[in-house]
């Protein structure tokens, strides 16, 4: 599989899966065990708002490389529907994020590391 022919949409789509399933295991890691209160934290970030908080800080840190960017791009420009109850930007800037999450799943897992490491940093809380 080549990075470069996958569309902006396919690394989101990917991404998602990854993004998700890193944010309960965090919480389990954390030692929440009950569903409730699992799903709650959980929605904290696999919401566009809580990503769209996510992008904005780790892009305010200069997290990104120029190449993630770029990626960024390509999925927030993806974008062909917009949920009733969502607003575009954080519609589009949470799908770009999770497109850099997919491209650094399939690209380079330990650099994924760092990003998760950054994403948790301080908690939602940090937002």
């Amino acid at each position: 599989m080549q990075l470069g022919e996958l569309s902006g949409s396919s690394l989101s789509f990917l991404g998602d899966a990854v993004f998700t399933l890193r944010v309960r295991e965090y919480y389990l890691e954390q030692g929440y065990h009950v569903p409730k209160k699992l799903q709650t934290l959980c929605n904290r970030y696999n919401s566009a708002r809580g990503q769209t908080k996510v992008f904005e800080r780790l892009k305010k840190e200069d997290f990104f490389t120029e190449e993630e960017l770029s990626v960024y791009k390509r999925g927030r420009n993806a974008i062909s529907h917009i949920p009733k109850n969502g607003d575009r930007v954080s519609y589009e800037t949470a799908s770009g994020l999770e497109a850099v999450c997919g491209y650094l799943y399939l690209s380079d897992r330990e650099r994924l590391e760092e990003f998760f490491r950054k994403v948790f940093e301080g908690g939602m809380e940090n937002e």
